[in-house]
């Protein structure tokens, strides 16, 4: 819980004003996100006067050391939670990095592409921090996603569909 806020941040404070409004979908759990991002977005406001955002809360995927068996249950319960959010925000873009949280949003978004009703481009950025090795996140969304980005050139050497640009967070 919030070290992958701040990589988002870190992403997000690059973006022209054309990539709004913006909507922060994080874990009910998770108590730091919030603040991390009501403190961005005030800031940002004092440059880019317009900007809009929503904040939404969906059941966590998968708990810190949960069982994998009790996690395919809360996936796909946060999956059935995301669809109705997804449905109602029909992003043009999903931007994730990594937190459990990420996953059942892909898949929501995904389903509303096969469905017919919204296609969203899908950009993973895998974390500064896995350096060896995708999270479980980045093993599930590398084939789902349009662009899977890797921070280090031994991922991109394992993981040939990913495009490696260097260290961005």
């Amino acid at each position: 819980t919030g070290g992958h806020t701040t990589e988002i941040l870190r992403l997000l404070s690059c973006l022209s004003e054309s990539y709004s409004p913006r909507h922060y979908i994080f874990a009910d759990s998770d108590k730091m996100s919030e603040a991390k991002i009501l403190s961005f977005e005030q800031k940002r406001s004092e440059t880019f006067s317009n900007s809009q955002f929503t904040l939404d809360r969906i059941p966590r995927s998968r708990e810190v050391r949960q069982s994998w068996t009790s996690s395919v249950v809360t996936t796909l319960y946060s999956i059935l939670y995301s669809l109705p959010l997804t449905y109602k925000l029909k992003p043009d873009l999903v931007l994730c990095n990594g937190p459990g949280t990420c996953v059942p949003v892909c898949i929501s978004a995904l389903l509303l592409g096969l469905l017919g009703i919204k296609r969203a481009i899908i950009v993973y950025v895998e974390s500064i921090c896995r350096v060896e090795t995708l999270s479980l996140s980045g093993k599930i969304l590398y084939y789902f996603s349009d662009y899977f980005i890797v921070q280090w050139p031994h991922l991109k050497e394992k993981y040939p569909k990913s495009v490696y640009l260097g260290r961005i967070v």
